[in-house]
């Protein structure tokens, strides 16, 4: 059985304390949150000792692995506090909003062998990783595009906004990552990036866009299309499309069951889709935890590494460049 610490205790780190619980391998041990109603209330899930300090979490020789949730600037402060005590690190993305602090954290850990893995979560859905595997295997022949709709059901609140980091950061950061994912040794060479404010007055008051798009290339020269809003009116939208030379395969929205009705009112009409990222991608959210486990019973590199995070963090810069400086933009991972 291994002891896990969380630290943070919002609603992710809710949702991943219930995963932690539920799995027959791992025991939520600890729990730390500057938010003490949120730790306690976590800690009850599986009568986990809420802790005082991130240091009494992770430094407590009780403690297997750490699972990071907390506010995104508290990331790298975790990930360096963690690695060093030698614990197995999963933190949820981004890394940090500031490429600087994600480099200089990657030098300071070189030596250092603790996994660390990156909650880039979408790699890990059934039919995501089934696109995927259609290009590797050649099921579509050569990959010549790939199409990715990424649509939340609505805005957020102020708050959240002020700190999340831009749209781009935030949310296409997912879509830069599964473009990553589906290509897989062929990078993202260039990126021209579109963003509005079409809709939403605390996006506009954040300085933020509620609708994005953007065109990219691969240095083989795949060409990706993502198309982002803050608002589907309809629910969570999520859609990939995998396209080749021997043909296509799609990803689609998931519905609750597959039952297609036909009547006098309607033709083919389906249930609504998942409203939420945690309903959407739950199978996901353990699969991507399952792994985990597994790098911590064979100390093998994980599936989604700090190079992958770091990688999609300079690709959603350099859609800001492209998009404050109107140009195409050549991405630069040195």
């Amino acid at each position: 059985m291994f002891n896990f610490a969380l630290i943070g205790a919002g609603r992710i780190g809710k949702m991943h304390a219930e995963i932690i619980h539920a799995h027959p391998e791992t025991n939520l041990k600890f729990v730390y949150d500057v938010n003490s109603e949120f730790a306690n209330e976590v800690a009850n899930i599986s009568n986990a000792k809420v802790v005082k300090t991130p240091e009494d979490a992770i430094n407590s020789q009780e403690t297997n692995a750490v699972l990071i949730a907390s506010a995104t600037p508290t990331h790298i402060q975790f990930i360096k506090m963690s690695a060093k005590a030698g614990k197995p690190v999963f933190c949820e993305k981004p890394i940090d909003l500031d490429i600087n602090k994600v480099n200089e954290c990657k030098k300071e850990l070189k030596d250092i062998k603790s996994p660390i893995q990156i909650g880039f979560n979408r790699r890990f859905d059934l039919s995501h990783s089934k696109a995927q595997q259609a290009r590797l295997n050649k099921e579509i022949g050569d990959l010549e595009m790939i199409i990715i709709t990424s649509r939340d059901p609505s805005a957020p609140g102020l708050d959240y906004l002020n700190v999340a980091g831009g749209f781009f950061r935030d949310t296409t950061i997912h879509d830069f990552d599964l473009s990553r994912f589906i290509l897989g040794d062929d990078p993202i060479v260039q990126v021209s990036a579109f963003g509005e404010n079409l809709f939403d007055e605390n996006v506009k008051i954040a300085k933020d866009f509620d609708t994005a798009m953007f065109i990219l290339k691969s240095k083989s020269g795949v060409l990706i299309h993502i198309n982002n809003s803050r608002r589907a009116v309809y629910g969570y939208d999520q859609r990939v499309e995998v396209f080749g030379s021997k043909g296509m395969v799609i990803s689609n929205n998931q519905t609750i069951n597959s039952l297609e009705r036909y009547t006098t009112s309607s033709t083919s009409s389906k249930d609504l889709i998942h409203f939420f990222f945690i309903e959407r991608y739950q199978q996901a959210y353990r699969d991507q935890f399952n792994s985990f486990v597994e790098i911590i019973k064979t100390n093998k590199k994980p599936k989604v590494t700090f190079d992958d995070g770091q990688k999609a963090l300079i690709i959603a810069n350099a859609a800001y460049e492209s998009y404050q400086n109107k140009k195409i933009v050549d991405i630069n991972y040195d």
